[in-house]
Parts: structure tokens; sequence; C-alpha cells
């Protein structure tokens, strides 16, 4: 009994009061899921919004990339996205990417250009293999992760999603793999690395902003999902900052 008992993730059903208290000292309403891929342990705020699911927005990037290195749409993250000169609103947009850059500035028409070689059909395939969040019969291949209600999902869901990544139990092949987690990578420490991605749903409202990922230490590896209510573009940072924030003052990172 001592044994089963050891193998149950440990999950507390209270809203976690640390996490609670950084949000509430920013006035944000939002959500934050952390847990442990070595036990299970869980620390939630707001799990009635942890299980509402919302447009991914860019950190769909994270399985669009391992779907695109799988399909032999780029070949790793070296691969070059020729700009057309069309000026875009983010001006880190306005020339050639590579798919690490594209990545890393959230470039939605380097990504628009994999969703048009990816085509609807192997989508449909990949997220109801991967049972990634719901995704609706009828979108559009070119925005689909951007917009309301055509593909949804949970912070709950972006932790079971992540998990299933770092351990390698979704349908790629290590290539695709190995490319996503060079470029993922955030932040490499003596202590920890962060592997992680920005998303900013604006075509819903209110708007959603998202930051997901997971941080590995001596000990342990970590998945989280954060999202939040965006009243304004100077909010933005805060994704980053709660998260980060959460995972200091749960002793994760330092």
């Amino acid at each position: 009994m001592a044994l089963l008992t050891a193998l149950i993730p440990v999950v507390s059903n209270a809203d976690d009061s640390v996490i609670a208290k950084l949000f509430a000292q920013q006035n944000i309403e939002g959500t934050m899921v952390i847990e442990s891929l070595k036990t299970g342990q869980t620390f939630v705020h707001n799990a009635t919004r942890a299980r509402q699911p919302f447009s991914p927005a860019s950190t769909f990037k994270v399985m669009n990339t391992l779907i695109a290195v799988e399909d032999g749409v780029v070949q790793d993250e070296h691969t070059v996205f020729k700009w057309d000169g069309h000026h875009y609103s983010v001006a880190r947009w306005n020339h050639d990417q590579t798919l690490d850059s594209a990545f890393k500035v959230s470039c939605v028409w380097c990504y628009q250009q994999i969703a048009r070689a990816v085509g609807t059909e192997a989508y449909k395939r990949y997220l109801k293999q991967t049972d990634y969040g719901h995704l609706q019969n009828e979108f559009d291949v070119t925005t689909f992760w951007l917009d309301e209600g055509s593909l949804e999902i949970s912070a709950f869901e972006q932790v079971d999603f992540l998990k299933k990544l770092v351990r390698r139990q979704l349908p790629f092949n290590d290539k695709a793999y190995d490319t996503l987690q060079k470029i993922m990578l955030v932040k490499k420490t003596p202590s920890y690395s962060l592997w992680a991605k920005t998303g900013w749903a604006a075509r819903v409202h209110p708007n959603v902003g998202w930051y997901i990922g997971y941080v590995k230490t001596s000990q342990d590896t970590w998945l989280f999902a954060l999202n939040m209510v965006l009243d304004n573009k100077a909010q933005l940072p805060l994704r980053q900052k709660l998260a980060l924030e959460a995972l200091k003052a749960k002793g994760i990172i330092d």
C-alpha cells in the first residue's frame, strides 16, 4: 500500500497561495500550473481557469516545429525562410529568417509557410494522434492557431503535452525533438536550464497571454503553463515575469 501511495501524483486541490499572491500583486487574472515530471507533485493557481481552453497562439510553434521537421518541411534549425518584402508591424519579422530566429521572434509569416506545406489533413492527423487541444473540423490552415475557436487548449492540457514532449512519447523522430530542443532553449545556468515559448492570442477578446515550458534541474524536470488576461501590450512582459517568479517562489529555480 505504501508503494502504491508513493506512485500517486501529489496534486493540491487548493489554490496555491504563493502563486496567487504573485498574480494579485500585479492585479492579473490568470492561471498557472507547475508539475514535477519525477513525482507528479503539482502546484495550481486558479484551477477553474486552468481547465478552460484558449487559443494557443504562438505556443503552438512548439507542436508546429515538431510537425514541420517530421514532415520534412524544414530540415533543421538553420532552414531559411525568404522574406517577400512585405512590411509587417513587427520589425523583427522584416528580413530573412531561420527556423531558429523564426521561433524566437514568433514570426507568423514563417510558420504560415510551414502551415501551407503541412496542410489541413496532416494537422488533423497529428493533433488527433497527440491529443493536442481541441481542433475544429473546418479551419483556415494559415491562422487556426491564432483564431478564436479554431484550436484551443487549456493550461492543464499544455502541461500534459509538455510531459509527453520531454519524455519523447509523441509520434515524432529524434531529429524533430532535437531541433526543437535547440531552438526552444531560453536560458542555461549552472543550476537549471529553461525551455519555453510565449504566446499572445490577440484575435480573441479579451486577449490571452501564454508562457509555457519546462525547467530541468539536477534533481527533476518541472513542466509549467501560464495564461493570463492581457488588457494592453504593456502587460506582455508579465507572462515571463510571473512564471519565473512562481518558479522561484516554489524553490524550483534560483
